[in-house]
């Protein structure tokens, strides 16, 4: 098996040097950039696996980094940041990040969600059959999903909580056992990323016919489950 590279983007030498030691420690090939901009060269010359990223950085921030890096690829992201509010998590996902780390950290938790994502990854190229849900396709061979024949433009995560939810129209599943079942780990307090990434799916979903033929709705108190929409009847959320 190849090794995986991974890119750490942080502008503390010392928390740089901590995750090198740990994932080289796990097998890994590390490579690093102390700022935004060194960031993104690496990433398009080096292409890792994965990406540690850092939201405060000197030169491009984090966010505007993320942003960047999901018009360009669907790499696989991982926020590690010192910023407390929700909001600024959220919108961290919301840009297309994978999931978030806050500090200050336990190297080892970052290794174990580094291993979570990658698998997660690796999950959604199995050579499986096609999805079909309404208008909705999923590929899980060339990772590719289409609504009413276009393109879906999703992360590795969004993907694999479509694909989860396509598998099974109808069934509700809680946050956590989303969370579970796309990252094979379940995290207490993160909860919310599921939110976001629902949030980016609707969105997605609806830029192209509207979401007719399917739609993600909210089971309250609950989680969220995958509906497909009888003809002639207007898409909602509940």
């Amino acid at each position: 098996m190849a090794q995986k590279t991974i890119l750490v983007v942080d502008d503390d030498p010392r928390i740089t040097q901590l995750l090198t030691s740990y994932l080289q420690r796990d097998g890994y090939r590390v490579v690093s950039a102390g700022d935004g901009e060194q960031a993104l060269k690496l990433a398009r010359q080096e292409k890792p696996d994965l990406i540690l990223l850092d939201l405060m950085l000197p030169e491009v921030d984090g966010l505007e980094v993320c942003r960047t890096i999901r018009r360009e690829s669907d790499v696989p992201v991982i926020m590690v940041t010192a910023r407390t509010e929700e909001a600024d998590k959220l919108v961290g996902l919301e840009l297309g990040a994978d999931d978030y780390i806050a500090k200050p950290f336990s190297p080892r938790e970052v290794v174990a969600r580094v291993r979570a994502v990658l698998r997660r990854v690796a999950s959604t190229t199995r050579k499986d059959a096609p999805v079909e849900v309404g208008e909705l396709v999923l590929d899980p061979i060339r990772f590719e999903a289409r609504c009413h024949g276009a393109l879906l433009d999703l992360t590795p995560t969004e993907f694999k909580l479509l694909e989860t939810l396509a598998r099974h129209p109808g069934r509700v599943y809680t946050r956590l056992q989303l969370l579970e079942l796309i990252q094979g780990e379940a995290y207490e307090g993160y909860e919310r990323t599921i939110d976001a990434h629902i949030k980016n799916l609707r969105r997605k979903l609806e830029a192209h016919a509207g979401g007719n033929g399917c739609r993600i709705a909210t089971v309250f108190g609950i989680g969220y489950k995958l509906s497909v929409i009888p003809s002639g009847e207007e898409p909602r959320h509940v």
